[in-house]
Order: structure tokens, then sequence, then C-alpha cells
């Protein structure tokens, strides 16, 4: 288990938020503005989420973006946290990042999840009547690996399909997950494993203990590998942390009861009239972010890392504010070296 006192690599995922008052381009501008600042900072990996049909959200394509952001940056991993695989064909993901490895060669990631991302109206937009259910993630994701060059493997499986251009390297293939599904199958095929704590605490402990007791060496892996994802706010002050974090509650609460909207500002969500019923939701719900000064979040994360023997961190923040989303990136990179 790492010793958290050595700070385990701290890493961003990012769904480049639109807040009110924002436009989608404007959002995806502080994306790249995030990632080139969190390479001066120190951050390991930069990954950005594919979500569709969400006015909140605007990294609908994450290929199309990770191909910006590597041409921005110069040192830090980039890639996807995750890419939906019943969304796509896998000759086209196959494609897509060994073209993105072929352009920037050793840093580029590829996490694959097995959710849809979106409403099941948008997903079966998404695969135009073609029947590329959940139940078929396996196959697929064999043929992704397979299309890649199988790297889980030491020697290559013949196959009749390989993706072009073919890169002298390949990307780095993780598995996403927020249940035991996913961490069984990374673990049995030898993969790095990424859980969403941020939105399945409760579940965070036991499938990374399924991931490990199933994990098989591999050629990409000789033990198991984990990282653990959670949402933080980080202000100079409490005070500060707890009002820039009103809009993300209320954003939350609009995609749980099937009404998506934009980031709404610090002040709107203030004056926000909660029902009972909606305040019982939101204290139901399996996860907290961190929030509040440098100290106390870190201190909650190295907590975090200890109680699950996390391999990595990556955080993720959900704030109105472009400057004020910086800030506590900033923050929290100077508290953590």
């Amino acid at each position: 288990m790492p010793n958290a006192t050595t700070r385990v690599p701290l890493s961003i995922l990012d769904l480049a938020w639109v807040g009110e008052g924002q436009t989608s381009a404007q959002a995806l501008q502080a994306t790249i503005t995030l990632a080139i600042r969190a390479e001066e900072w120190g951050y390991h990996r930069f990954w950005v989420a594919e979500h569709h049909n969400m006015p909140g959200v605007a990294s609908t394509s994450p290929p199309v973006l990770i191909a910006h952001l590597l041409a921005r940056t110069s040192t830090i991993r980039v890639g996807s946290g995750g890419v939906m695989l019943p969304n796509h064909p896998p000759l086209v993901v196959a494609e897509q990042f060994a073209m993105l490895e072929a352009l920037a060669p050793g840093r580029v990631d590829l996490g694959i999840g097995r959710a849809p991302g979106t409403d099941p109206v948008t997903a079966a937009a998404l695969r135009r009547g073609h029947n590329h259910a959940a139940e078929d993630f396996p196959r697929d994701l064999d043929a992704v690996l397979a299309m890649l060059g199988d790297p889980t493997r030491h020697e290559p499986r013949p196959v009749k399909l390989r993706a072009t251009p073919a890169a002298t390297s390949t990307p780095q293939i993780w598995l996403l997950g927020s249940s035991g599904y996913s961490a069984q199958l990374a673990g049995m095929l030898g993969l790095p494993f990424s859980f969403a704590h941020h939105f399945s605490a409760h579940n965070t402990v036991g499938a990374l203990e399924l991931y490990r007791s199933h994990f098989r060496p591999s050629a990409v892996l000789d033990r198991p590998y984990t990282m653990v994802a959670q949402s933080v706010i980080v202000a100079d002050t409490q005070e500060e942390a707890e009002r820039q974090a009103l809009p993300g509650r209320l954003v939350q609460l609009s995609l749980r009861t099937g009404r998506p909207r934009a980031l709404p500002t610090p002040e709107e969500a203030a004056r926000y009239p909660w029902t009972d019923a909606e305040r019982e939701l939101v204290a139901s719900w399996p996860s907290r972010p961190a929030i509040g000064t440098p100290e106390k979040v870190r201190a909650e994360l190295i907590e975090l890392v200890e109680s699950t023997g996390a391999d990595e961190l990556m955080v993720t923040t959900q704030v109105h504010g472009i400057e004020e989303r910086l800030y506590s990136y900033e923050l929290l990179a100077k508290a953590w070296t």
C-alpha cells in the first residue's frame, strides 16, 4: 500500500464545465488553459470525459479535445476519462487513439468506460439502431486491445484488423469503473484501474479489493495499479470554498431529477429554494467532495489514499468561475508537493 506521506501522483479530470453566461467555446478555452497550467504545476495526467446532451459539459468528443491539448502541452500525459465504448465501434476508438499516440508517443492515455455517459435517447442516437449494449463490453474491449497490438500480451496475436497509423508505441489503456464489474475485468486483463470515488464512494473499497484479488500480471503491469478520482474545491477559506460548492450541488440535483443545466453562479445557487425532498435527496448521495482550505483538502486526500491504497489520485473541480477553478487546482498543487 502506498505511503501517502510520499504524495502519490496527482492528476486532473476535466469536463469543460459550462457556466451560466459562458459559451461552450469559452469553456473549452478554459480547459486548454487549465491543461497548460496543470503541466506547469506538476500534475501527472490530464483527462477529459465523454458526455452528451448536457448543457453544462463541453467535452463531448475526447479524441478531438485530446489532440488539441497534446499540441498545447509537452510533458503531461493527456487522455480520456473516459471514452464510453458502447457508444462507438471498436475500430473507430482504436484508430483515433493510434493516431493520437503516433502524434504524441508516450503521452496518451485511453481510459475506457462501460456506461453510455448520457441519457437513453441520446445513447440510442449515438448507436444509430445498432445493439451495442453494455453486455458486449468485454468483446468490444478485446477488439480494441487486439487492434492496438494487445499491449497486455508479450507477443502480438494475429488479427485481420490493425489500427492505423501504426505507432511505435501504444496508448496506456485504463479501465474505468464505479462498481465491481470493470474492476474484475481490469484485474483479469492486467490493466490499470481507475475508480470513480467522486460519485460512487460506497463502492470504492470493495471494487478495489475485487480488482486486486482478480489481478493477473500482464505485459504492461506486474502488480495491481489503481487510481481513485475525487471531487475537490479548494479556496483560501472554508467559507469561500463552501460558497463555490453551491452551484455544483444544484447541477447534481438537476441531473438526478432529469433537468440538466449549465452551472449557475454562486449567487443564483444561494437563492435556490430547496424543498425538503430535495435536501433529503442530496443527503442520500453516496459521495462527498473534499471542500475547504488547502490544508483541509490535502488531509482528506491523504486519508483517502491511506484507506484505499491508491497508487494515484485524480481530482475534478466543478465551480462556476473559470479563474476560481484554476486557483483551486493551483492551491492544491502547491499543498500536495
